[in-house]
């Protein structure tokens, strides 16, 4: 029975920064786009989340069993703020969700999709084929700015947001990690006339991150 320790290839008894090593080494090699596969990348994880929750099995009892729980997705509902003027829609709209989800709007404008609870918002939109504005993908603009509506996501970054646009829950998505389980965001809100100055020309950076590794 593999345990969580045998799965980083570290000893039972190893120091945390020995473990962080071995996860950052083995989640990079258990990557699909490193030549592993989606259920050993997810193997990799669980097990480094499971030793740093304390859920592993005791050495000396032959009858435990570790596997990894299924993986835990956050529900995001996504709109696109360009679509609000066309409706007479705003922001501030209460029911603006329940508006959206009414109208009989392209997919590619309102729709849902699964986020993984520990990445990147704009990393998980584009893996499940949504498009969503960017450019320097580290928090230096707002381009990939969306508002988050409810529902709650964490920055990692943020070097450009004033105080009041992050009082309106505008987070920039590049460096935006969920919170809660579920999510309702207007994504494309860099057309806010507060972040008008706050913008960078795309395409150096898409085709920069197209290329690139």
């Amino acid at each position: 029975m593999d345990t969580p320790f045998d799965v980083l290839g570290v000893d039972a008894d190893a120091a945390p920064e020995t473990v962080e090593r071995a996860y950052r080494r083995r989640v990079k090699t258990a990557h699909p786009d490193h030549g592993g596969s989606p259920g050993e990348f997810q193997r990799v994880r669980a097990a480094y989340r499971a030793i740093l929750d304390g859920d592993v099995p005791d050495d000396e009892d032959e009858t435990a069993s570790w596997e990894p729980a299924p993986d835990r997705t956050v529900d995001v509902e996504d709109l696109n703020y360009e679509v609000l003027d066309d409706h007479g829609w705003t922001l501030d709209d209460d029911d603006l969700f329940e508006r959206a989800a009414a109208a009989d709007l392209d997919p590619a404008d309102y729709g849902r999709f699964a986020a993984d609870p520990e990445g990147f918002l704009l990393e998980s939109a584009e893996d499940e084929g949504h498009v969503w504005p960017f450019a320097c993908r580290g928090g230096a603009c707002a381009n990939c700015a969306v508002a988050a509506l409810e529902g709650d996501v964490t920055m990692t970054v943020d070097h450009v947001l004033p105080d009041e646009m992050l009082d309106r829950d505008v987070r920039l998505s590049c460096m935006a990690v969920p919170t809660t389980d579920t999510l309702r965001v207007v994504y494309n809100v860099k057309h806010l006339p507060d972040l008008d100055d706050l913008r960078l020309p795309p395409y150096p950076f898409e085709r920069s991150t197209i290329t690139d590794g």
